[in-house]
């Protein structure tokens, strides 16, 4: 893992070399934009040329565990999450590095492996910039420039989110929206200045919300999963904010969670400012095979019955592609839902 970890770096420099003159060569969000896509239009390296590329420096980070970051570059400055939490600022021309965040130093200690990136957040003057970090259970605003904890985040620096955080959420206007990993279930809003927490979208409904009746009576209190560990997307003009939502848990066995399990295994798409529901899509109902959305929703633009429409598609760990209108959620093409053969295991 550890060789992966330094190949990553590798291929980050290389690029950065040969586009560093481009007006987008910045890559400042996760997977190169809100929408997910990955896409650059940099056309310096191509078909044509990738093959000739060298090594332009490398970086070891000391971890030698799972490395799954894909890295941020602002400004001339790559900045990466280690497989213990670290976050380590570099130049990106020449591999130097500009400087280094240790969790041990914080209250957390260090932190567990499978982190898969961070968020950067600039206001709109660019004068207050803002990374944002998770490890161990809290968020960590971090400034970009020095690598120093912003103290007058939260409590010193941090807030306490009660559940673990693998994949870096998704900022819209002074907002920063995270899904996270265990705990109860939900997408919540944070003031990206205080750390204040804005909205909460339970998953698991509460009483009197949409859904609540697809589970047994107040399982809220008690159930667990849902937590949308793969990522969210965003429409910025729109203000919608996309999730993918986890399997109920346990997840191989249904007994004591009878009903479709809203808001499980579906793609939720909320009011980005106020985290009220849109729309949403189950995929899977009461799901017993663990087949939760395991990638961000991507947001494109498809040409449909002669129509340019504004879609939103959603991966699944069946290898099938659902591909609705972003704005209604309805499906662009129709989908058959087939009925499965029922479990024959004691409760379910």
């Amino acid at each position: 893992m550890f060789a992966i970890c330094k190949l990553a770096m590798i291929v980050v420099g290389c690029l950065w070399i040969s586009v560093a003159r481009g007006q987008d060569a910045d890559w400042p969000t996760y997977l190169g934009g809100k929408d997910r896509t990955l896409y650059s239009s940099l056309s310096q390296i191509n078909r044509t040329n990738v093959a000739k590329l060298k090594v332009a420096w490398t970086y070891e980070t000391g971890d030698e565990a799972e490395y799954q970051a894909n890295n941020l570059i602002v400004g001339g400055v790559l900045y990466t999450p280690t497989a213990t939490r670290k976050v380590i600022a570099l130049d990106a021309a020449s591999g130097k590095e500009l400087w280094s965040w240790d969790p041990a130093q914080e209250h957390t200690g260090a932190g567990s492996p499978r982190q898969r990136g961070l968020v950067y957040w600039a206001s709109e003057n660019g004068d207050d910039q803002r990374i944002f970090t998770a490890v161990n259970g809290f968020l960590f605003a971090i400034n970009p420039k020095t690598g120093e904890t912003i103290r007058d985040f939260g409590d010193q620096g941090s807030i306490n989110l009660h559940s673990g955080l693998n994949t870096p959420g998704v900022t819209y206007k002074d907002l920063l929206i995270l899904g996270g990993l265990g705990g109860k279930g939900s997408l919540r809003a944070f003031d990206v200045r205080t750390g204040e927490q804005r909205w909460i979208f339970h998953l698991i409904p509460r009483p009197g919300e949409v859904g609540y009746d697809t589970w047994p009576k107040d399982a809220y209190l008690t159930a667990t999963g849902l937590m949308p560990w793969c990522g969210q997307s965003l429409d910025e003009k729109r203000g919608i904010v996309y999730a993918a939502t986890k399997t109920a848990e346990p997840d191989f066995y249904g007994g004591e969670r009878h009903g479709d399990n809203l808001f499980a295994n579906s793609l939720v798409a909320l009011n980005a400012a106020t985290g009220e529901r849109i729309w949403h899509y189950q995929i899977v109902h009461h799901d017993l095979l663990d087949k939760d959305l395991p990638c961000p929703p991507v947001l494109l633009t498809v040409t449909h019955r002669g129509k340019r429409i504004d879609a939103v598609a959603q991966g699944t760990k069946h290898g099938l592609l659902f591909v609705f209108d972003r704005v209604t959620g309805e499906p662009l093409w129709p989908i058959e839902e087939r009925p499965v053969p029922q479990s024959d295991l004691v409760g379910e």
